[in-house]
């Protein structure tokens, strides 16, 4: 009886395992899963590109528009000759090849074994590309690579694609406790709901709220089930600090609002810490991490306040017209299995006339309690 096999390099599996591949990424990553939308209106701190999927090209240019700012004429003043020009910022990100890959060793250690490799090989890559992708996003919107030592990506890294880190500019940071400026972080400058509502205040005072906010684009909150809101990812250290630096009430009034908030079984309230001042508090381990704060040795983590459009991903196919590519190789004269994946995307922190646009740094002194 004649016996159907997709073997190794069979185009089916590979096609196959590609788009798994890419679904999976897609669920098992933090910031593609929670927070990540695409379209021109997005909804979610994370603006999906496609631009490049389907066209070639290495680079999507894409602009603001400003409001307008003119004082209106009154009465039968003349209009003409004072109508305002319109005002666009711009802004661009590049993409660029990336690849990883698992070897699955010889016949023998196959033969030594029950285990699907191909299916390991997928579930491996899955999660490496998966805290790839996190940390990627993680160093570019906070504008540092940080001292992390569990990153895959060694504390020299500055980036790819020929997008730069960019650090925050000075309207777009906020610090703990009664600090101002790195060099004045002292211990005591943790985290608490004091910076979290000063990134509010500043946040809603930008785009015109003040002479100091005119130029500057306005933090634009994200949509959840028709509830606007902003959202704020610490590091444990931080959450731990936020916890026992409230009052009695504050803690049980944070966890009260996302309790009750209108969207809070969607993948953005999901899991979160709570709720403070129309904030969405979460908290992950790949917040990036300082060891120079203050006089040079105090240990700070940098939170993350972020709106809409915080960060710009886009992708370009890479082959088969899905965003992931997957190659199984025969060496040693076939004796060795070696099964690479490969991608073509970009990231960056949005900004547009020198300064960012829809997140903020919060630096806070932070260590292990």
């Amino acid at each position: 009886m004649a016996q159907t096999i997709i073997g190794l390099n069979d185009a089916k599996a590979v096609k196959r395992y590609s788009g798994n591949l890419a679904v999976d990424v897609g669920r098992k990553g933090y910031w593609t899963r929670k927070f990540m939308g695409r379209g021109e209106v997005p909804t979610r701190p994370i603006w999906q590109l496609t631009d490049l999927e389907a066209d070639a090209g290495e680079q999507i240019t894409y602009d603001l528009s400003m409001q307008l700012n003119m004082q209106p004429v009154e009465g039968d003043t003349e209009l003409h000759g004072k109508e305002e020009a319109l005002s666009f910022f711009t802004d661009n990100v590049y993409i660029d090849q990336m690849r990883g890959g698992a070897d699955c060793g010889g016949r023998m250690t196959r033969k030594r074994t029950l285990h699907d490799l191909r299916k390991i090989a997928k579930a491996r890559s899955t999660d490496w590309w998966a805290r790839v992708f996190d940390e990627i996003i993680f160093m570019y919107l906070s504008g540092a690579r940080g001292t992390n030592t569990e990153f895959v990506f060694p504390t020299t890294y500055a980036g790819f694609a020929n997008n730069s880190f960019t650090a925050p500019d000075s309207n777009h940071i906020v610090y703990g406790g009664v600090a101002t400026s790195k060099a004045t972080v002292a211990a005591t400058d943790k985290m608490s709901t004091l910076p979290i509502d000063r990134a509010v205040a500043y946040a809603e005072m930008m785009g015109g709220g003040g002479p100091a906010f005119s130029e500057i684009p306005q933090i634009q909150k994200c949509e959840v089930d028709g509830e606007e809101m902003f959202l704020c990812i610490m590091d444990s250290y931080q959450a731990f600090d936020l916890r026992r630096n409230t009052t009695s009430m504050d803690w049980a009034d944070i966890q009260k609002a996302i309790a009750t908030s209108v969207g809070r079984d969607t993948p953005f309230l999901k899991g979160g810490l709570g709720m403070w001042n129309g904030v969405v508090l979460h908290k992950h381990q790949n917040v990036i991490r300082f060891t120079d704060y203050g006089s040079g040795a105090i240990a700070a983590s940098r939170a993350l306040f972020c709106g809409l459009q915080a960060g710009a991903l886009a992708f370009g196919s890479p082959g088969q017209n899905l965003r992931f590519g997957w190659n199984e190789e025969g060496r040693d004269n076939n004796n060795r299995v070696v099964i690479t994946t490969h991608t073509i995307w970009g990231f960056k922190k949005v900004t547009f006339n020198g300064n960012d646009f829809g997140v903020m740094a919060i630096d806070t002194a932070a260590t292990r309690p």
